[in-house]
Formats: structure tokens, sequence, C-alpha cells
């Protein structure tokens, strides 16, 4: 499995795309793209790697995870999954937060509202889905059990968590995220955040200050 991560978007989003194999342009291979925060550079990679984004994966529905979401989706055909939760926020409602950065997020039909618990196929790889709340309600972390990582958009950081002090945020939902939801899996995981750099499960476990402080910078 390859993971290539694009810093997109004005906040440096980290958008991940996700495929065993690379492609040809005449004969792309399937990949899957996460927090698209641009399309442009997304889309540009596909070309050069070969590759046709069948499933956009959005870990929640802040601005700055979904602005290229309308136009990749377009581009490739492919489907687009969210949170019920934050669903409202690519249908032109206030959860996005566009508003507070002076910008819009382009209205887009939404394929699967995910919940708690699902699992499903894309690229050729198992997902799992496992609801995270507290730095957005729909906030989610997407499982490769197979692989052993986490993408944990702006859930759980290296060395910090997601802000919870935005509309919607709850920072005992979020600590009870991390250490029920989270920290209870099995063995250690690569841990690919929506900001900065990659960390590991077993890390954070044992050296988050948001964490260790019961919830409380």
């Amino acid at each position: 499995m390859n993971i290539l991560c694009i810093p997109t978007g004005v906040l440096g989003t980290n958008t991940y795309i996700v495929y065993r194999e690379s492609g040809t342009p005449e004969k792309p291979a399937d990949c899957v793209v996460i927090d698209p925060a641009a399309s442009k550079p997304v889309l540009k990679k596909l070309r050069e790697l070969g590759l046709h984004c069948t499933h956009i994966l959005l870990t929640h529905g802040h601005f700055d995870h979904i602005m290229g979401v309308a136009k990749l989706r377009e581009e490739e055909g492919a489907q687009v999954f969210i949170h019920n939760a934050d669903a409202g926020a690519l249908e032109g409602g206030e959860a996005s937060l566009a508003y507070m950065a002076g910008t819009f997020v382009t209205n887009c039909e939404v394929d699967k509202r995910l919940e708690d618990g699902d699992a499903f196929t894309a690229a050729g790889l198992e997902f799992s889905v496992i609801a995270t709340p507290g730095h957005t309600p729909g906030g989610v972390c997407y499982v490769i059990e197979s692989e052993k990582v986490i993408f944990s958009g702006d859930t759980l950081f290296r060395l910090s968590v997601g802000r919870t002090d935005l509309r919607g945020g709850d920072s005992m939902q979020l600590y009870e995220s991390i250490a029920y939801r989270l920290f209870t899996l099995s063995g250690d995981y690569r841990v690919f955040p929506g900001h900065e750099e990659p960390t590991t499960l077993d890390f954070e476990r044992k050296h988050n200050p948001f964490m260790r402080s019961g919830g409380a910078f």
C-alpha cells in the first residue's frame, strides 16, 4: 500500500492519496483521496501517477479539508463519504466554518453518510470507520486494519489534538474519543493526521500532553 501526502489549501491540510499500485494514463489504477483541501494539485498528482480516484473520504466537514471535494468529484466521478453529522458542511451549511475565513465551499452531493462502525472497500483496501467526535460532531478516523494505519484528521496530532473552541467542539468529548475509541485499539498503528507530521498510536499513548492532562491543556 502507498500513502502519498500532499499539503493543500490555505492551512496546509494533509491530503492523502492512498493506493496499491500506480497505473498509466491509458489504464489508471484506483485510489482513494482523503481530505482534499484543493483539487488542482491532487488532480495533477493523479495524472502523474496514473491514478483514478474512486472515493473521497472526509474526516470532518471543516472548510480546510473539503474545499477541493466538488471539483475532484466532478473530474473523477468519485463517491464522497462523510459522517452524517458533518454532511451539512457540503450542502451550504455553516458547519464548514468557511465564513470565518471569508470563503465558501462549493455545494457537493454526499454519496455515503457514514456512521460509527461502518466498513467498506475502496481501491482494493478495507476501511473501517471510528466515530471520534470532539473537534466536530461528525469527526471520524479511517482505519486500514491490515496495514495498521489510522487517518485521524483533526482528532489526533503528534503531541497534540484538534482544537475544540470552534462551533460544535467539545474538549471532553474529544478526550473520550481518543482515550476510549483510539487508544483502546490493540497494538500500535501509524497515524496520519490532518496537519503536521505522522506519528504512532503508541507514541501518543505515552507522550500526548492533552491526553496525559486528562483532557485539558
